[in-house]
């Protein structure tokens, strides 16, 4: 049988090619009018796709001119609007790695003093968002549960592969009494593919999709919107994600498995986003984690008992991980009291945790561990016992190690 560090050793060696940052044939403008797009047509430029506009100006993704460089065709559309917004076609990747803990004591909820009777004390969970892979349905602890799946923001020759958002989906809302049960199986959660393959080193999605994808969950009435994904600043996303946080929307998002010496990840680097650093059992931060003064809040994320797409569960590390857990307080903090704006559900979660680290907030664990007690008011008698949402005792036969590059 092969162990799991040499399992690990076989996931890290599965492609070991840098992943693309951005697309070499198109650029992103966002606030163009129909003149200045007839200019940019008559300049070379073609229009592929656009995005609705419902919540930010109309997003369209122009296939620049033959011999023209990325830099050379942002300008000349910053030249046509100087007032538009105009970036590349950036990529974003999945922040997650591998689990390699097969004991009883890899658990995760006891960290953060989370109790599925204590959750059902808080009122009805607000709509959950997310934007990931493909879901597994059929799945023990997704069926039947109640999850309603977008259609993709657009079609792809490669869909991506199921294993990420199911085990983020089983994490938020897995059936209770499953081998995977979620800490808020009642809550309705809204899901977006907008991952594909195409042919790359890894699922990754776009601009244009999240963006797609941000303004459907929006339109769908969500208050929380979890991002367990990252990749580089970029103007046109950033414009949706505001414009999603001025809708009252509370964006949780990961703080990047890219090292802790490498730039910020976005869009957990963004102003009034959550962004979620991972720990182990020891509340050491997981080694890949992006550190920096963008991070707010740790969550457990490594060595997680989760939902495998082709299996029962499977054990999963990274910081894709430890954003379902702030996602999932938050939404006890807004079932609560529904009105919370962002910034003061922000504040409420950064006043409710275990400082870990440095004294105070630091830029490996942000304001520390999350804390699930006080989230919401206490009934005045005694709730009824109920089951706590925690990992199996063993692991069942069916379940998996694995890494995604």
């Amino acid at each position: 049988m092969q162990t799991a560090s040499a399992s690990a050793s076989v996931a890290d060696a599965v492609d070991p090619r840098p992943k693309p940052r951005q697309s070499t044939s198109f650029i992103l403008a966002s606030g163009l009018s129909r003149d200045d797009l007839t200019k940019l047509t008559a300049q070379g430029f073609h229009v592929e796709t656009r995005t609705q506009g419902r919540i930010t100006p109309q997003v369209v993704r122009l296939r620049i001119p033959q011999g023209a460089s990325l830099t050379q065709a942002r300008q000349k559309v910053r030249l046509v609007d100087a007032q538009a917004s105009a970036d590349f076609d950036h990529y974003y990747y999945l922040d997650e790695g591998a689990g390699t803990c097969t004991g009883p004591d890899c658990r995760a909820t006891a960290l953060v003093n989370w109790s599925a009777s204590n959750a059902a004390q808080c009122g009805p969970t607000p709509l959950i968002g997310m934007i990931d892979t493909g879901i597994n349905l059929e799945h023990e602890a997704l069926k039947d549960q109640a999850i309603e799946v977008l259609p993709a923001p657009a079609s792809h020759a490669d869909a991506s592969l199921q294993d990420h958002g199911t085990a983020i989906a089983a994490l938020l809302v897995g059936r209770r009494g499953s081998q995977t049960p979620g800490l808020l199986p009642d809550a309705k959660l809204v899901a977006v593919d907008a991952f594909y393959r195409d042919g790359g080193t890894a699922d990754r999605t776009d601009v244009m999709s999240l963006v797609a994808g941000v303004e459907a969950l929006a339109e769908r009435g969500v208050q929380v919107m979890n991002l367990s994904l990252s990749g580089p600043p970029n103007e046109v996303l950033q414009n949706a994600i505001e414009a999603a946080q001025a809708k009252g929307i509370v964006i949780v998002a990961a703080a990047g498995n890219n090292g802790p010496g490498a730039e910020p990840s976005y869009p957990a680097a963004y102003p009034g986003v959550i962004a979620v650093t991972a720990v182990d059992q020891e509340l050491n931060v997981y080694r890949r984690a992006t550190q920096g003064g963008y991070v707010d809040l740790a969550a457990p994320g490594v060595n997680i008992w989760t939902a495998s797409s082709k299996g029962s569960g499977t054990l999963k590390s990274g910081t894709s991980y430890a954003v379902p857990f702030v996602s999932a307080a938050t939404s006890l903090l807004l079932a609560s009291n529904p009105t919370l704006d962002p910034k003061v559900v922000q504040s409420g979660l950064e006043a409710r945790t275990r400082d870990l680290g440095k004294p105070g907030w630091d830029p490996t664990y942000g304001f520390g561990l999350i804390q699930v007690a006080g989230l919401c008011p206490q009934p005045t008698k005694p709730a009824p016992v109920t089951a706590s949402y925690e990992q199996p005792a063993a692991l069942p036969f069916a379940a998996q190690t694995s890494e995604v590059p």
